[in-house]
């Protein structure tokens, strides 16, 4: 079995539980793009990298609503989440080449949910053997891009996209 393991988000999910954190969403929100790594927005949803990537270009899309679960959105707020989880998507397939993605929802902390206040969905982008023994060995994941870097670009593939549809 292949495990998705991420050590250093560790600090970052302690810091959350002791209610010692704001909420990233909501901060983002409010912010600026480049200071929040946001990537888009949408009428009810927001996409922003995440700062503790499990592979590179990791994004995460929150409706812009703070609520813990996809049950308490209404049907416009669900489909717009939805429709720029799929634009997330084909702009990294675009820029990146992926060969899979994992696309999830962590609901509840014993669900694996780091911000549990705030509903969110993951777009990893994965590529065959993009885990290797640095995270097993060191407790260090390699990243070949850094956050400025990934932003850019899939801000870039995001309004290519767009012009397409």
């Amino acid at each position: 079995m292949e495990v998705l393991w991420a050590p250093w988000r560790a600090r970052y999910v302690e810091r959350a539980a002791r209610g010692e954190t704001r909420c990233i969403f909501c901060e983002a929100a409010k912010g600026s793009d480049e200071e929040h790594f946001v990537v888009y927005r949408s009428r009810h949803s927001i996409a922003m990298l995440n700062l503790y990537p499990y592979n590179t270009a990791h994004t995460m899309i929150a409706p812009l609503r703070h609520v813990p679960s996809i049950e308490l959105l209404n049907d416009e707020e669900l489909l717009d989440l939805f429709k720029t989880v799929t634009l997330v998507m084909r702009s990294i397939r675009r820029e990146y080449s992926p060969h899979g993605f994992n696309v999830g929802i962590n609901v509840g902390r014993v669900a694996g949910a780091g911000i549990e206040s705030h509903v969110h969905v993951h777009v990893v982008p994965r590529w065959s053997g993009d885990t290797n023994f640095m995270p097993v060995v060191a407790g260090t994941k390699v990243m070949p891009e850094d956050l400025r870097t990934t932003w850019a670009r899939i801000r870039r593939a995001i309004e290519l996209v767009l012009r397409e549809e």
